[in-house]
C-alpha cells in the first residue's frame, strides 16, 4: 500500500497519541480514558499494518480497551471502540464463522454503548450498521478470492488488467476498514479533545 502524505501525517499524529497514551499508562494505569485512547490509536494505526501485523494491532487495541472496561465497565466510549475493534478484527479474517464470531462480539458492545447513552446518534448508527457486516465480510472477502483467482487464471490476458482488479479488490479492503477506523477517530477527537487531525 503506497503512503501519500496525508496518510504519513496520519501515520505520525496517531503513533505520537500511542507513545503519549503508553507514557500516561505508566504514570496512572487506572486511566480508563487513557486507556480508550491508547485502544483508539492503536486500531488507527492497525491500518497502516500489512497482514498478521494488522490483526496483531487490533488485538492489542481490543486488549486496552477491555481493559478500560475492567476499570469501569460503563464506558459507554470504551464499548462502542470494543465494537469497532472487534468489527475491524473480523474483516481481516477471511472465515465466516470467524470473523462472525467477532461482528456478534461487536454488536453486543454496540448494544451495550447504547443502553448507556441511549440519545447517543453514533452509537445508534453502529447497532444498525453492525447488522450489516457479515454481508459486507463476504462481499469483501467474495472479491478478494476473485482477484486472486484472476491474478492465477491463464497468462494470455495482460498483466494490466489483472493489476487493475487486484488494486481494486486491495482498495474495497481498505475502504472499508478505512471507514471504520475513521469513524473511532473523529470520535475519539469529539470525545477527549485530541488535537486537530492532520488535514486530509
Amino acid at each position: 500500500m503506497e503512503m501519500g502524505p496525508e496518510e504519513y501525517e496520519r501515520l505520525l499524529f496517531f503513533e505520537s497519541a500511542r507513545e503519549k497514551a503508553a507514557q500516561e499508562y505508566q504514570r496512572n494505569p487506572l486511566d480508563a480514558e487513557n486507556l480508550i485512547r491508547w485502544g483508539g490509536a492503536l486500531l488507527e494505526l492497525a491500518q497502516f499494518q500489512p497482514g498478521t501485523g494488522s490483526i496483531d494491532m487490533v488485538q492489542d487495541a481490543e486488549a486496552k480497551l477491555e481493559e478500560a472496561l475492567k476499570i469501569n465497565p460503563k464506558l459507554a466510549n470504551a464499548l462502542w471502540c470494543l465494537g469497532n475493534a472487534h468489527t475491524s478484527h473480523g474483516f481481516l479474517i477471511p472465515e465466516s464463522d470467524k470473523a462472525n464470531d467477532y461482528f456478534q462480539k461487536a454488536s453486543s458492545c454496540f448494544q451495550r454503548a447504547l443502553e448507556e447513552e441511549p440519545n447517543n446518534e453514533l452509537f445508534k448508527k453502529a447497532v444498525e450498521m453492525s447488522g450489516k457486516a457479515p454481508d459486507l465480510h463476504q462481499e469483501l472477502h467474495k472479491q478478494l478470492s476473485q482477484s486472486q483467482q484472476v491474478s492465477t487464471s491463464s497468462f494470455d490476458r495482460s498483466a494490466a488488467p489483472k493489476r487493475q482488479q487486484k488494486k481494486s479488490s486491495s482498495d474495497l479492503k481498505y475502504d472499508v476498514l478505512g471507514w471504520v477506523v475513521l469513524a473511532i477517530g473523529l470520535s475519539l477527537w469529539m470525545k477527549f479533545g485530541l488535537p486537530n487531525p492532520p488535514s486530509s
